[in-house]
């Protein structure tokens, strides 16, 4: 069923009868064997038990190079582990093989003004690669792409084939963020004559995300074969007014075709037509061996299933650990194209749990009802977020909206018309003041200052928001699993 309009009436009764037991509490072995209750279900899932999951990732990391992105052996050690946990916990185990582009720095890239002047920027402050960019070393004229500077903007930027009308083949394109994606930015300048890309951030707004080098991908599915660069939006905005501009653009970078797989585990009984599914990415990237992002969400999502292991619920549980999230959201999105439409119309819900134990943590739930950004789920998302939203009410502590910003692994749900939610405590943005105030933690720093790097280690862990979490998540996946959210508590 799509539309679970009862769970906000739910969750205030299942208020009622219970007060809240902290994840961090250390369980009762016998209490967590015998038949699992919601009050049960959350005294028995327990920090300790997701930080067992967490210290075997880092150990996996330690042991391959301190990465586990997807398509290297701590990947693959990875799934292992999250395989024979599900196998032992008795789940339905699978492997589903897939194919994508595993992208890797090599080393330094280079960007350099030739002319007019001589003029070399500074990697990590003025440009990065692209990640997905083929490799390449060109030096050519640049042409700015229907780019529109300061406040109102509304260009397309790439977005349209028109965009490159009368473009000279073999220039450099300078193409600004905004409007679609990357991919179909950089497949239209390739199909244009490009002979490279530079991307350079949206602007036209405070946020950092928006300022700074774009943490943007050209996707799995870019098809060109043109090397690419990001920029600030300052040195993008400069770059466009130079008349005569020319110059090098050096992306040290490989690109490779690679198999890797996602694993699914399903619970042996509960209605097959409705189905209740969470999801976790398991891959890190290359930089780091990523325990927050995302060991965490892929450990609390072990330590819930091994507990609902022990209830027979009336809906059928799925979950997921996905490959090839950092290349693009690629195992996802594999997984929801390989499914009929009646195997997607059988899907009650898909939950995301993405990177939620940031050391400067957010209390962030995606913003199904779109009241916070204007881009509300598909219909059930609404209550997914209500629920989540009267957990945290429960537990005394403040939650905000975070955006659908297609981001993460809900994306290819949402897109098949999924009811999606989930759980976020924040990346490479700046905690605000306001948001200081709400949470504690520190303004000005971001909300994980490893994210991305190698020090995303056990040591980058809010214990705090990983337990509340780990709670939230059995929470609400207990109450959909159970088919509580279908109770009329109406007199």
């Amino acid at each position: 069923m799509r539309s679970t309009r009862h769970a906000v009436a739910i969750a205030a009764v299942v208020g009622l009868m219970f007060a809240f037991i902290p994840a961090a509490v250390a369980a009762d072995e016998k209490k967590c064997e015998k038949k699992i209750t919601l009050e049960t279900l959350l005294e028995c899932v327990t920090v300790a038990g997701v930080l067992e999951h967490e210290e075997a990732f880092q150990a996996i990391a330690d042991d391959n190079d301190d990465t586990r992105a997807s398509g290297t052996t701590g990947y693959d050690d990875s799934l292992d582990y999250v395989e024979g946990r599900l196998t032992a916990a008795g789940y339905i185990v699978a492997r589903q093989e897939f194919v994508f582009h595993k992208f890797s720095v090599l080393g330094p890239s280079a960007l350099q003004q030739v002319a007019p002047g001589s003029v070399t920027y500074v990697e990590g402050t003025d440009f990065g690669p692209t990640p997905q960019s083929e490799p390449g070393d060109v030096t050519a004229l640049v042409t700015p792409v229907d780019i529109q500077l300061g406040p109102g903007n509304t260009s397309t930027s790439g977005c349209e084939a028109s965009d490159f009308a009368g473009f000279p083949v073999g220039n450099i394109a300078l193409i600004q963020r905004g409007t679609c994606t990357f991919m179909q930015k950089g497949n239209n300048a390739d199909a244009a004559g490009a002979s490279g890309i530079l991307f350079f951030n949206q602007g036209n707004t405070p946020a950092p995300d928006r300022n700074g080098i774009p943490a943007v991908t050209l996707g799995d599915g870019y098809t060109g074969d043109i090397p690419a660069l990001n920029l600030t939006y300052a040195l993008g905005a400069q770059l466009s007014g130079i008349s005569g501009l020319r110059m090098r653009l050096f992306a040290n970078v490989s690109r490779v075709l690679t198999t890797t797989e996602n694993l699914i585990a399903e619970s042996r009984v509960g209605d097959p037509n409705n189905v209740v599914m969470a999801g976790a990415h398991l891959d890190s990237v290359a930089a780091g061996p990523g325990i927050n992002d995302n060991g965490s969400g892929s450990s609390a999502l072990i330590e819930v299933a091994e507990q609902l292991a022990k209830l027979k619920p009336v809906n059928q549980l799925r979950f997921a650990w996905w490959g090839a999230e950092e290349d693009g959201l690629v195992g996802s999105t594999f997984y929801v194209n390989s499914l009929t439409d009646d195997e997607i119309a059988g899907l009650e819900l898909y939950l995301n749990f993405d990177m939620v134990a940031s050391p400067n943590y957010g209390l962030f739930i995606y913003d199904g009802d779109g009241s916070g950004f204007g881009l509300e789920g598909p219909d059930g998302s609404d209550d997914i977020e209500a629920l989540f939203e009267q957990f945290y009410v429960e537990e005394g502590v403040p939650s905000a909206p975070t955006a659908f910003d297609g981001r993460s692994d809900y994306q290819a749900f949402i897109n098949n018309d999924v009811p999606a939610g989930g759980l976020f405590t924040g990346a490479e943005v700046a905690k605000t003041a306001a948001q200081a105030a709400m949470w504690g933690g520190t303004a000005g720093v971001a909300f994980d200052p490893c994210y991305h790097q190698a020090c995303d280690t056990l040591d980058n862990l809010s214990l705090e928001a990983l337990g509340l979490n780990a709670d939230a998540i059995a929470y609400v996946t207990f109450l959909y699993a159970t088919g509580a959210e279908v109770i009329d508590t109406t007199p």
